[in-house]
């Protein structure tokens, strides 16, 4: 006589993922939020995030603030 024991899948307390652009309209912000996706060099992106980095702040942060300057 063998004791047989059916093991399912590992229950999770981890809530569904949340789409970029619900994620996006759900921020705090005093106007509301648009995502923008670009394409760049690898070697552009590779400088802009170390330079962020040292600074201690987020590309998104940094590249808005350009673009306010620009566009403003």
């Amino acid at each position: 006589m063998s004791k047989k024991v059916s093991i399912g899948t590992r229950p999770t307390t981890k809530s569904a993922p949340v789409s970029a652009d619900a994620w996006v309209d759900s921020r705090d912000t005093e106007e509301p939020m648009k995502r923008l996706t670009i394409d760049i060099p690898a070697s552009l992106h590779r400088a802009i995030k170390a330079q962020c980095a040292m600074r201690g702040s987020k590309i998104s942060d940094e590249l808005r603030d350009l673009l306010l300057q620009k566009y403003g």
